[in-house]
């Protein structure tokens, strides 16, 4: 639990140092360009957000990893469960990839301000159009469950070993892509750098994965997503 902790504290330091710096070294850019540091830059700030994000929600299942292993007396529990972590980042830092390739192209075509929020409503509708109708996907149940059930997922899935901790943690990370791609993709509507924007869609997941009634929270924020990305876009065509 302390090991998880210092990552997300730092995680969450490092991004509010960024936005900070952005906020005053871009804030009167109005089109910025794009380069191959530029991509590494989001890369990199993009993976760090993800790990900030993404590791709160997943400390029940990184925990009840942990204590199987003591039960089993698998040896060296620490070491199955770092690389059990290391697995479930290493998925989410390939996400990282794919959303900084986006970042730079919404860029280049100025979809973006500086900061990473969508100038077009038709681009901010559209995002939370497709997140709140994937809220009522069986891709996003089966997926939202396997979150939700740490016991179940782990005993259907064990793997003896070093290599199967890490096995298992890219097979938890792959479920739990599949399950908040959309949502981390609404980053993009308020934009990369916004800390608060941040910290809800953090709360948002949290809730979803361990809150009692979080499946159902989650099916009713679709509608809330569809209804706001809906206004945007009729807005954007006026």
């Amino acid at each position: 639990m302390a090991g998880l902790a210092v990552l997300t504290l730092l995680a969450w330091g490092y991004m509010a140092t960024m936005a900070t710096q952005m906020s005053d070294a871009r804030a009167g850019m109005l089109v910025p360009t794009w380069s191959v540091s530029d991509f590494f830059f989001a890369f990199g700030m993009w993976s760090v957000m993800m790990m900030g994000m993404m590791l709160p929600s997943a400390s029940p299942m990184v925990l009840t990893f942990a204590g199987i292993c003591r039960q089993r007396n698998t040896g060296a529990p620490v070491m199955h469960t770092a690389l059990f972590v290391s697995g479930y980042l290493l998925v989410w830092v390939g996400y990282s990839a794919g959303a900084a390739l986006l970042q730079g192209a919404f860029h280049m075509a100025a979809l973006l301000t500086p900061m990473g929020a969508s100038t077009s409503p038709l681009l901010a509708g559209g995002l939370l159009v497709i997140a709140g109708v994937f809220q009522w996907t069986p891709l996003k149940d089966a997926c939202l469950t396997g979150c939700r059930t740490p016991m179940g997922f782990l005993m259907a899935e064990w793997r003896p070993g070093q290599r199967g901790a890490f096995l298992m943690g890219l097979r938890h990370g792959w479920n739990c892509a599949l399950c908040c791609w959309a949502t981390m993709a609404l980053m993009f509507v308020l934009g990369v750098m916004n800390l608060l924007w941040m910290a809800a869609l953090t709360a948002f997941c949290l809730i979803e994965k361990i809150a009692p009634a979080g499946d159902r929270v989650g099916r009713a924020s679709g509608a809330l997503l569809v209804g706001w990305g809906g206004w945007l876009i009729a807005s954007g065509m006026l």
